[in-house]
């Protein structure tokens, strides 16, 4: 979903990435700042309940996700290494939001929704993992209903609607679509690769 929209982004942000870059800013720094920011934002204020906050600041920091990307192609510093770091701290920024998400419902005392937050977290590094495991074995499997875009898309989506108190089940409905979704393009990728796998003999 969000990859869609990435040339749209890109033009938007190319002059606060040079601005930066004048600046003396590495991509990488701001690929750590955006990270710090998404999981701070997100452990402080879904588990309080303060939806509305956490999900207007986890959107500003996501953005440098986007940032980070222009600055290095516009700088020549793209690299293996800062490919590597850009998609590991992905991983912790997600983690935050949904970990934020089931703190949420434990302190609550909501077991179920306790539960099915986990397992979207458990599900949604699962994902990636599988793909990055496929990839590591000269295979791809970047197929799927629910990649790493469309899940914050939704979550966020949803975080937002609840927070300004428009519909409180949105984020459990949310919730609930992720785990379905999440397990099923794990089980999507897995056949890929297996197909692949088959074919090489």
């Amino acid at each position: 979903m969000l990859n869609r929209f990435r040339a749209l982004a890109t033009r938007i942000f190319t002059p606060v990435a040079k601005v930066l870059l004048r600046l003396g800013v590495s991509p990488d720094a701001v690929t750590i700042v955006g990270t710090l920011g998404v999981a701070a934002s997100a452990l402080w204020f879904f588990p309080r309940g303060e939806f509305l906050a956490g999900t207007i600041l986890i959107a500003v920091f996501v953005f440098s996700d986007t940032i980070d990307g222009v600055m290095a192609r516009h700088s020549g510093r793209t690299s293996s290494f800062g490919a590597f770091l850009d998609s590991s701290l992905d991983r912790i920024g997600d983690a935050s939001i949904f970990g934020g998400l089931v703190l949420y419902y434990a302190w609550r005392g909501d077991r179920v929704l306790t539960c099915v937050a986990l397992a979207v977290l458990v599900l949604g590094m699962l994902v990636s993992y599988v793909r990055a495991r496929a990839e590591g074995l000269g295979m791809t499997a970047s197929v799927g209903v629910a990649e790493r875009a469309d899940r914050l898309v939704l979550i966020l989506v949803a975080t937002f609607v609840t927070g300004i108190g428009l519909w409180e089940p949105m984020v459990a409905l949310a919730l609930w679509i992720l785990a379905v979704l999440s397990a099923i393009t794990v089980l999507q990728r897995i056949l890929v690769v297996r197909t692949q796998a088959l074919s090489r003999g």
